[in-house]
């Protein structure tokens, strides 16, 4: 039993995306790959109708971990979310103080983390060193390189 989980909008509509490619496209396939090993004869011995059922077992699971997931989903109401300091789904713009450099990082729930495109997890060094924070605060913040020193320039939705 997995506990409630919080996601973005935009997060939940990916897992149901997920699950949905999951039920409609790669169900039937492994069912025509299972159909396809039968028709070939002995079961005993077919090692493709084997590789088949596994597939099928691993896939069943895997959607109903999804719609487990989904179903304790919550969503978080961005519109009631405060700006005047640093929450989960806040848009922060920070300065490294030691070179100057500036970064805007959205602050998300783990399971959507994606360096790539700026969102940092909620779990991680630098988001929870600026959680609860307010525009204009200076934080030192432990990150694998030693301690940085950010300064808070805007927090937005």
């Amino acid at each position: 039993m997995t506990g409630v989980k919080y996601y973005s909008e935009e997060g939940l509509r990916k897992l149901e995306e997920e699950l949905n490619q999951l039920i409609s496209i790669e169900r039937p396939a492994i069912s025509r790959q299972i159909a396809e090993a039968r028709d070939k004869g002995d079961l005993s011995e077919n090692a493709e109708y084997d590789a088949a059922k596994e597939a099928q077992g691993m896939l069943e699971l895997k959607i109903s971990k999804l719609e487990e997931l989904i179903r304790n989903a919550r969503i978080i109401d961005e519109s009631k979310l405060d700006t005047s300091k640093v929450l989960i789904l806040s848009n922060v713009k920070i300065k490294n103080l030691k070179n100057n450099a500036v970064m805007t990082y959205t602050i998300v729930p783990e399971s959507e983390a994606d360096l790539k495109t700026g969102k940092i997890s909620v779990n991680s060094p630098i988001a929870k060193g600026l959680l609860g924070k307010k525009r204009g605060d200076k934080v030192e913040i432990q990150v694998p390189a030693g301690i940085i020193t950010f300064e808070i320039i805007d927090i937005s939705r």
